[in-house]
């Protein structure tokens, strides 16, 4: 990374990064990241890239399984086999990055992110799957923000990349909440802004170790 910790309290990475996403993804989440979790992130570049390839290959397992699970859905299954591809391809991207770092790839316990937000779940679909879709729309959307948060302490050749994520990232969170919406004719809005509620407690409360999607240090 290419900035002292020291500078992130005054670069301008708010700016920069609002300037790098869709404005319906800065309006659908509820706050931005804390810069106290950039800090933790400057401070742990290889668990960074690690825990980055970890969610990648979590968010293609994700699609599949819907894939697999909700055959009798076409919009879902075009979106979802889309995704999965994506996804693995930036898998792939980020374990090449880390061999040409010298970065060992080893498993990492997961974070209370993903299980904090599937604790609210309902149990029987439609419902279920609702809220599995709101969720998947939350993760994608604070994944691409991250990106663009950090894009101002990478080094040249992780900017870029990043920068790649973010605009083909960027669109994942609206298929997640087209598919959602699709699933009832009824408003979801108050189940939206629940599980907005709870990423937000989520990321800006504190935590012991350090994750992409994790909260602030202790």
């Amino acid at each position: 990374m290419s900035n002292p910790p020291a500078a992130l309290q005054k670069a301008p990475h708010h700016l920069q990064a609002d300037d790098l996403l869709p404005e319906s993804l800065l309006d659908f989440l509820g706050c931005p990241t804390p810069p106290a979790w950039l800090e933790w992130a400057y401070a742990n570049p290889d668990i960074l890239l690690i825990d980055h390839a970890q969610c990648e290959k979590k968010a293609a397992s994700t699609a599949m399984s819907l894939l697999y699970r909700y055959v009798d859905q076409p919009l879902l299954l075009s979106k979802m086999s889309q995704l999965a591809r994506e996804e693995l391809l930036h898998f792939e991207q980020v374990v090449t990055l880390m061999e040409s770092r010298g970065v060992g790839y080893h498993h990492l316990t997961a974070s209370r992110y993903a299980e904090g937000l599937r604790q609210h779940m309902r149990s029987s679909d439609p419902e279920r799957l609702i809220d599995l879709l709101i969720i998947g729309a939350l993760i994608e959307a604070r994944s691409c923000e991250r990106f663009a948060r950090l894009i101002p302490y990478l080094d040249e050749e992780l900017a870029k990349f990043y920068r790649t994520l973010v605009k083909s990232e960027g669109r994942h969170f609206e298929d997640y909440l087209l598919l959602a919406r699709q699933q009832t004719q009824a408003p979801i809005d108050d189940r939206i802004a629940l599980f907005v509620a709870c990423e937000q407690a989520l990321i800006t409360s504190p935590d012991t170790a350090f994750r992409f999607h994790s909260g602030v240090p202790r």
